[in-house]
C-alpha cells in the first residue's frame, strides 16, 4: 500500500517516517501542493532497488547479445560447459 503524505510531515513528524521506512522496507511519496514531490526511502531498500536495476539491464543486455548472435544455449548446457572448465 503506497504511503503518501504531505512534505510538512517530512519536517513534523520525521522519527515516524525514518521508522516507517525501515520496518517496512518500502517507500514514503511526499507532496507538495497536492502534486508529487519526493519519495523517501531507507538505505537498505534503495541499495536492493539498485542491485535489482543492475541485474535486469544486464539480463536484458545478455538478451540482446542473445539475439543478435542467434546462439542461445540452455542452462544445462552451460553448466556441462562449466564443469568442463574447471575440471
Amino acid at each position: 500500500m503506497e504511503k503518501i503524505r504531505p512534505v510538512s510531515d517530512l519536517r513534523n513528524n520525521f522519527a515516524e517516517i525514518s521508522r516507517q521506512v525501515h520496518e517496512t522496507q518500502e517507500p514514503v511519496f511526499l507532496t507538495k501542493n497536492g502534486f508529487g514531490d519526493m519519495v523517501v526511502l531507507s538505505m537498505e531498500a534503495y541499495e536492493n532497488m539498485q542491485f535489482d536495476s543492475e541485474v535486469y539491464f544486464k539480463l536484458k543486455e545478455a538478451e540482446k547479445y542473445a539475439d543478435e548472435a542467434g546462439e542461445t544455449y540452455s542452462s544445462k548446457q552451460v553448466l556441462k560447459r562449466l564443469r568442463e572448465a574447471i575440471k
